[in-house]
C-alpha cells in the first residue's frame, strides 16, 4: 500500500465564520493528541470504515489530519468534514494499532462537540436527538414506561400480529431488523430492587461492597443480563448497592456532539456514587464512557478532579469477578461458544483475556476463538440506525468471520447483542446471543439445582 500522503482534502481559503477563533475554542480538540500522529498508516487495516471506503477521509490518520487542519483554519468545517468525522464508528481499533497511542476516539468526539456547536442539528435527526438522547434516555421513569409497553406489545400477542400481519415490511430494513430480534423485555432491576438499599451476599463470606451501574437500555431491553449480574456479585460474595438517583451514562449525547448533555449526565453520576468505592458495570460503551468522564472536563478542574477519582472506581464486570476472584462452576454446561470482543470492552477498557477466561472456567464449554474477534460489529452506539448502510456492511464482514457449528456467541455489551443478532437471522444462522456474564450465571443455577435434586433424593 502506498503511504503517499494522498489523504489531504484540497485547502481551501480559511473561512472567516468557519476557523478556529469561532469554533474551536471552548472543549476544543486537543493538538497534543494530533501532535503524536506520523501518519505512519499502521492504522488502515484496522478501521472499518476505510476497508469499506478505501478513502483516506474515512481512515484514521486522514481524520487526524482533517481535524488538525480545520483547527489551524486551513480548510472549512464544510459538509465533507463533518461527514468524515460523523462516519467513523469511534471503535478505537485505530487506537489499539497506532504504536504512538494517539487517542483518535478522543479527537473524534472532540471535533463532533465543535460540529454541533457549528451547526446544530435539524429536521428529524434534532426531532431523533430531543426525542430520544434528551427527553427519553436520562430518565428511569420514561424508560421504565416504554419497558412496560414493549412487554405489553411482546405478552399480548400485538407482536405476533404485527409480524404476521406484514406492517413490519412498511419500516426501514434497519428498524424492522431490530423489532425481529428484540429480546424478551422484563422489568428493571431497578424496579425489583427499590425498596433495598443492598442486596445481601449469599452464603456465609461477604468480601464487600460494590455499587451497580444499571445502564439505561440495559435495565429496560436487557434486564436479564442485569439480573444475572446480580446474581453472580451476590453468589460470589459481593453486596449489591443500586443507587437511586444513577442516570444514563452519556456516551450516545457525547458520541453525537451534544458534549453539554453528556456533562450534565457524568455530574450528576458523580454524584451519585459519591459514596461507593467500586461501580461495577456490564455494558462495555458504558463502562468506557464512564472511565473517560475527566475528558469532559478540561476546563473545570475541580469536576476534572471528581470525575478522575469516579473514572478509577469503574470495573466491567467480567474483570472485576477476575481479579478479586470467583467460583468455578462445578456443573457442566455442554456447549460450544465463540467470543465476540465489544469495540469499547477491548479497544477502550483493554480488557480481553477476562471474559475468555470465565467461559474457559465453566465446565463443557468449548472455547472456538474467532478470527479477528475485536473488529466492530456495527452497532457503535446508535449508528447502526444513523449509518445503517455503512453498519450492514461492517456487520456482513464481521459475520464472515463467525465459526460454523456453535450453538452460542457471547460478548459483553447491549448494542453488539442486537446487531449480531441480526447478523445471525440475516445469515440464516441459529446460534443464541449471550452475555458472558449470563452463561456463569446459568451454570451456578444449574449447579445449585442438581445439589438440591441430591439432597432430596437423599432424604427420600
Amino acid at each position: 500500500m502506498s503511504m503517499a500522503k494522498d489523504y489531504t482534502m484540497e485547502k481551501q481559503p480559511a473561512c472567516s465564520t468557519k476557523s478556529l477563533s469561532n469554533y474551536f475554542q471552548e472543549d476544543h480538540p486537543d493538538p497534543a493528541k494530533w501532535d503524536d500522529c506520523v501518519h505512519c498508516g499502521m492504522c488502515l487495516e484496522a478501521c472499518p470504515t476505510y476497508l469499506e471506503t478505501g478513502q483516506e477521509q474515512h481512515s484514521p490518520r486522514g481524520r487526524v489530519h482533517l481535524i488538525h487542519a480545520v483547527a489551524e483554519g486551513e480548510i472549512k468545517m464544510d459538509q465533507s468534514f463533518s461527514d468524515a468525522v460523523f462516519t467513523c464508528l469511534d471503535c478505537r481499533a485505530c487506537v489499539t494499532a497506532c504504536p504512538a497511542d494517539v487517542e483518535v476516539g478522543g479527537l473524534i468526539e472532540e471535533a463532533r462537540g465543535q460540529i454541533r456547536r457549528a451547526e446544530p442539528l435539524t429536521g428529524w435527526k434534532k426531532a431523533f436527538s430531543t426525542t430520544v438522547l434528551e427527553k427519553l434516555f436520562p430518565h428511569t421513569n420514561r424508560l421504565n414506561k416504554i419497558g412496560g409497553l414493549l412487554r405489553f406489545y411482546q405478552s399480548s400477542g400485538l407482536q405476533s400480529l404485527t409480524r404476521k400481519s406484514g406492517a413490519m415490511n412498511l419500516m426501514p430494513d434497519h428498524l424492522s431488523g431490530m423489532e425481529a430480534v428484540m429480546p424478551n423485555v422484563g422489568h428493571p432491576v431497578q424496579e425489583k430492587y427499590k425498596n433495598m438499599p443492598v442486596i445481601p451476599a449469599k452464603g456465609d463470606e461477604v468480601k464487600g461492597r460494590v455499587a451497580f451501574m444499571t445502564g439505561c437500555i440495559m435495565d429496560v431491553m436487557f434486564s436479564d443480563v442485569n439480573d444475572s449480574t446480580i446474581d453472580v456479585l451476590t453468589h460470589n460474595g459481593s453486596e449489591v448497592v443500586i443507587p437511586k438517583n444513577q442516570t444514563c451514562c452519556g456516551a450516545l449525547h457525547v458520541h453525537a456532539g451534544d458534549r453539554d448533555s453528556g456533562r450534565k449526565l457524568a455530574k450528576q453520576n458523580i454524584e451519585a456514587f459519591s459514596d461507593s468505592d467500586t461501580i461495577v458495570i456490564n455494558s462495555a460503551g458504558c463502562g468506557c464512557a464512564l472511565q473517560e468522564y475527566p475528558e469532559l472536563f478540561k476546563d473545570e478542574p475541580a469536576w476534572k478532579e471528581k470525575a478522575e477519582e469516579f473514572s478509577e472506581k469503574i470495573q466491567d464486570i467480567s474483570k472485576y469477578l477476575y481479579d478479586t476472584g470467583y467460583e468455578k462452576p462445578q456443573t457442566e454446561m455442554k456447549t460450544k461458544i465463540t467470543y465476540h470482543d465489544a469495540c469499547h470492552l477491548a479497544h477502550g477498557q483493554g480488557v480481553r483475556e477476562e471474559p475468555r477466561q470465565i467461559l474457559r472456567d465453566i465446565p463443557g464449554v468449548e472455547v472456538v476463538e474467532m478470527p479477528n474477534a475485536d473488529t466492530c460489529c456495527g452497532s457503535a452506539g446508535v449508528y447502526n440506525l444513523t449509518n445503517p448502510d455503512m453498519a450492514n456492511a461492517v456487520l456482513d464482514r464481521k459475520m464472515e468471520n463467525i465459526p460454523e457449528d456453535l450453538e452460542m456467541i457471547s460478548m459483553g455489551n447491549p448494542g453488539c447483542m442486537l446487531q449480531m443478532a441480526m447478523g445471525v437471522q440475516k445469515y440464516g444462522r441459529s446460534e443464541r446471543i449471550v452475555h458472558t456474564i449470563q452463561l456463569l450465571d446459568w451454570a451456578y443455577k444449574k449447579q445449585k439445582e442438581e445439589q438440591r435434586q441430591l439432597q432430596t433424593s437423599g432424604k427420600g
